[in-house]
């Protein structure tokens, strides 16, 4: 099963939105949001996910959507 990990606080970016998407189109994904994963030079910079551990991180969140979509 793939797992994706996100944190809330990079949420303001649009990263919940795009999950949402994922999510609906993938049910099988399971999704674990932490308040802090402990990436915080990456959080602030922008969309970023963890995919089966290895980060994705994109400019926008539409970016962010292909490359998660990409890398499934």
């Amino acid at each position: 099963m793939k797992n994706i990990k996100v944190c809330e606080n990079n949420y303001g970016y649009g990263t919940n939105d795009v999950l949402d998407k994922i999510k609906a189109e993938n049910p099988n994904i399971q999704i674990d949001t932490a308040t802090c994963w402990g990436y915080c030079d990456d959080c602030a910079i922008g969309p970023y996910i963890f995919l089966n551990d290895e980060m994705i991180q994109a400019d926008t969140p539409e970016e962010l959507y292909e490359k998660i979509n990409e890398a499934l």
